[in-house]
């Protein structure tokens, strides 16, 4: 086990938090440095795959996952010109051995947070690392001057990593010429618990309840040349995005016409880390394996990197070899994850009217002769279970 080791995780996002409460609960002594002022409520909706749910679950989170999500019934592909289904994947008859959930971001947050801190975790809110420090035992810098020493470091600080270029130097992300927004929308209690996704040429839109319907999330994908910065926090105009999805089905532009502040953010293409340690010092979440948001994996492959991070530590003779079994375990599966997410973001935007038609009378035609079809087809992903194997 980990009893007495010293551990720094930097950053306290999903992937953070999940990866200090794994190691804590090994008995490592855990420090987590959080560049915010404080953590605070934020983000929007996210899915947590029965793969992802499983950590949680793992975690000792079972017993709280109703308070962080609610349990997705139906996955539903739809065509943006008449709005019609094209596949209806009914979740609920799946039998994962884990609940599908979705989820606010700051729910899951607050629930790692409470589980780290009744586990021992230290968070230093206010702690924006610089880089590395050695000494003959690893460490971090702070732009304030401190710093911090441990036997290892977790880099769990995001797609835009200070610590990654230490690891593992990559070239500038590039521009897809895609954007995406983000929006929630306050709404009656009782939607259907599913998630839609809308597709049409050179965009789509997904769309799904969150806090038992009171809210709905929604994440609206665009292909257009123009620029916009890689932040989530950059507020934009409603009437940019109404505007972009004026052709979608009725029901969704008039939600659409509700909105009163929407968040853009621009997609870019980051590799996945080539190396994803250096001595005792390791890459987790999107700082190793950024993906796009076209598979909802990313805060699930985080979870996934935290649990087996924290079995590969305690499990080896040292920290060094602790965590080249964790990038050996986690390698070749995030980048096939990744993979997929990109092959979505083409299948999603098809552009010629006779292809898409043929594309989806393909999907409906598949599912008509063997039911469960397109969702089968993911049992890769969605029943692998990182605490069993």
């Amino acid at each position: 086990m980990l009893i007495g080791r010293q551990a720094i995780v930097v950053g306290a996002g999903i992937g953070g938090l999940a990866a200090a409460l794994s190691l804590a609960q090994r008995g490592a002594s855990v420090t987590v440095l959080e560049q915010a002022p404080a953590l605070a409520e934020a983000g929007a909706g996210i899915q947590i795959s029965p793969n992802g749910t499983a950590v949680l679950e793992a975690l000792g989170l079972g017993a709280a996952l109703g308070g962080i999500g609610q349990p997705l019934a139906a996955l539903r592909m739809r065509d943006f010109a008449r709005g019609r289904d094209i596949l209806r994947m009914n979740v609920a008859t799946a039998k994962y051995r884990h609940p599908w959930l979705l989820a606010h971001r700051a729910d899951l947050l607050a629930a790692l947070e409470s589980a780290a801190r009744a586990a021992g975790v230290r968070i230093e809110t206010g702690a924006v690392v610089a880089g590395l420090v050695g000494g003959g035992r690893t460490g971090v810098s702070l732009e304030d001057g401190r710093e911090f020493r441990a036997g290892v470091v977790i880099a769990a600080d995001g797609a835009r990593s200070r610590l990654r270029p230490l690891i593992d130097p990559a070239p500038d992300p590039a521009f897809r010429r895609q954007v995406a927004w983000r929006a929630l929308l306050p709404a009656a209690p009782g939607a259907a618990p599913e998630v839609q996704l809308i597709v049409g040429p050179g965009r789509h839109l997904v769309r799904y309840p969150l806090r038992g319907g009171r809210l709905v999330n929604f994440v609206a994908v665009l292909e257009r040349p123009d620029w916009a910065a890689e932040t989530w926090q950059q507020q934009d105009d409603p009437a940019h995005l109404q505007a972009a999805f004026a052709r979608f089905p009725e029901e969704i532009t008039a939600e659409l016409a509700r909105l009163e502040t929407a968040h853009l953010w621009g997609l870019f293409r980051r590799p996945a880390a080539r190396r994803w340690v250096q001595g005792r010092v390791a890459l987790l979440g999107d700082a190793a394996h950024a993906t796009l948001p076209f598979l909802a994996q990313g805060a699930v492959m985080a979870l996934e990197d935290a649990w087996v991070l924290g079995e590969s530590l305690a499990g080896s003779d040292g920290v060094e070899a602790g965590l080249a079994l964790y990038e050996a375990r986690r390698r070749a599966r995030c980048r096939r994850i990744v993979a997929a997410a990109d092959r979505n973001a083409l299948a999603y935007h098809l552009a010629l009217p006779g292809l898409r038609q043929a594309a989806h009378a393909g999907l409906r035609l598949g599912e008509r002769l063997r039911p469960g079809l397109a969702l089968s087809q993911f049992d890769w992903l969605y029943r692998h279970d990182v605490t069993r194997s």
